[in-house]
């Protein structure tokens, strides 16, 4: 009984200062992602960093993607003052990017093709196509700012555990099935505001 009252306590107080954070199911995925991402690994996720839906906190208009680098969340912008709001791995201080972009192209399971500073700073990374092993993961949304490619993505990872740390190369790594979910709700032409 005495647990029953601390649960409700807590429940109210949660309520009271606010913090409402309404969880979203899984989208549906095809056969080919619910196989490839079987062999995927996967992680334990800090819990703050599950996908939610709740009060947006950017002020940005709906269908906008605004990317909080420094608190490791990536939201999606609705209608009604409402966000989805996902945990994400961003870059390290040395590779990351700021600014503003249009998601110019969305691809599912995409072929990885690394620039070339990047291959010139580690030589080990190389062409890999779509599919498990692949560091795109799931789905990748690219970013360009006008008509030039930013070479910077919005994709899935093959690294789970990254999630929440300031890790890549500049990039935005979400959990596979939550760019799923994303690549689902983001239409191409959709902007989105690094910072």
């Amino acid at each position: 009984m005495r647990l029953m009252s601390l649960l409700l306590a807590f429940g109210v107080a949660s309520a009271v200062a606010g913090c409402r954070y309404e969880p979203i199911p899984a989208p549906e995925v095809s056969s080919r992602d619910a196989e490839w991402m079987a062999m995927v690994p996967t992680a334990e996720l800090y819990r703050p960093f599950e996908r939610y839906r709740i009060d947006d906190p950017t002020g940005e208009k709906p269908g906008t993607v605004v990317v909080d680098t420094k608190s490791r969340f990536l939201y999606l912008v609705e209608p009604n003052g409402k966000a989805v709001r996902y945990g994400v791995a961003v870059g390290d201080e040395a590779y990351g990017w700021s600014g503003r972009a249009t998601v110019q192209r969305k691809a599912e399971w995409p072929d990885w093709h690394p620039p070339a500073e990047m291959i010139k700073r580690w030589p080990h990374v190389h062409y890999t196509k779509g599919g498990p092993e692949n560091p795109l993961g799931a789905r990748a949304l690219y970013l360009f700012e006008g008509n030039k490619d930013t070479l910077y993505r919005i994709h899935g990872t093959n690294e789970p555990e990254t999630i929440g740390k300031a890790v890549s190369s500049g990039c935005i790594r979400m959990r596979n099935i939550d760019v799923i979910d994303l690549y689902n709700r983001v239409p191409t032409g959709a902007t989105v505001i690094v910072k």
